[in-house]
């Protein structure tokens, strides 16, 4: 059980890095062209405190990880890195107003399928 607490902390963290990047630096709109303006905008962008928690869950996330790596074989627990994918997906349609269509859907329901079948083996 603890093994899998590990599991879910990565995945959590993880989620939460994405959400917060995507989130923040639609604030600080788009990435310039010149290269001391890309310099200076990557800067701001870093020194923002949301965008710095989630470069934070970034690096708890990968202690998190290595527990996990120390219960179970990584073609166990290396799947479960896909419900990133899944949670991105369904918490960014609300939170961000991206697209929904049938595709992705069957894309979601394939990965939860392929995980489920993992973890069972």
């Amino acid at each position: 059980m603890q093994g899998h607490l590990y599991i879910l902390a990565t995945i959590i963290l993880t989620v939460y890095g994405q959400i917060v990047m995507k989130w923040r630096i639609a604030k600080f709109g788009a990435f310039p062209d010149l290269w001391f303006d890309k310099v200076k905008f990557l800067f701001s962008v870093l020194f923002d405190p949301f965008v710095f928690s989630g470069f934070v869950a970034a690096f708890l996330a990968s202690f998190a990880w290595m527990a996990a790596m120390t219960k179970f074989e990584i073609s166990y627990a290396y799947p479960f890195m896909s419900l990133n994918f899944v949670l991105v997906f369904l918490i960014s349609i609300p939170l961000f107003s991206e697209t929904f269509s049938l595709y992705k859907l069957c894309g979601v329901i394939l990965i939860v399928l392929g995980t489920i079948l993992v973890a069972r083996s």
